[in-house]
């Protein structure tokens, strides 16, 4: 799924309702709710939404189910590493650089990881490594048994301000 989709804008819409988070960006940087790019969001998830009863309902069930088998699949994590290949590092916004290698960025409200670095390459000329909070999974390529995403380790994860550390490339 292209995340600057109308299904993109459903999920981010999603995450705005529930967790109170709105995006960052949905096909151009969105500079706040007021504006131009705002509103452009709110009609794709507006289209998304009227074609699909009680989305954010069933939204809520899958958050809730990947939330369970991720329980049982890490019992004792708190934490998962990622990993997020960027193409324009200037797309995130920085909050602060704590390191050479480290940065603390502020994420779309719904962004995208691999749980193999070597993957996350093919996403981006810079790679970020996250500690990502289990709780911040919305969805990952093991929840279903014929997702489509299964072949790239991709997890769905709920955005806001992180502590990304740039791998370096060994090529």
């Amino acid at each position: 799924m292209e995340s600057n989709s109308i299904e993109g804008a459903v999920l981010k819409g999603w995450v705005e309702s529930r967790i109170g988070l709105p995006p960052t960006f949905h096909k151009g940087r969105i500079k706040g709710i007021h504006s131009e790019e705002y509103y452009f969001f709110a009609i794709d998830r507006m289209k998304g939404s009227e074609r699909t009863n009680a989305i954010n309902s069933q939204l809520d069930l899958l958050y809730e189910y990947a939330q369970f088998e991720l329980s049982r699949l890490y019992p004792d994590e708190q934490w998962i590493r990622l990993y997020r290949g960027v193409y324009d590092e200037d797309e995130h916004e920085l909050i602060e650089t704590t390191g050479k290698r480290e940065r603390i960025v502020r994420l779309n409200n719904l962004s995208s990881f691999t749980s193999h670095e070597e993957r996350a390459w093919e996403f981006g000329f810079t790679v970020w490594e996250v500690q990502v909070p289990v709780c911040k999974i919305f969805f990952f390529n093991e929840l279903l048994p014929n997702s489509i995403l299964k072949g790239e380790g991709e997890f769905m994860v709920i955005g806001g301000e992180y502590r990304v550390r740039v791998v370096p490339c060994t090529v």
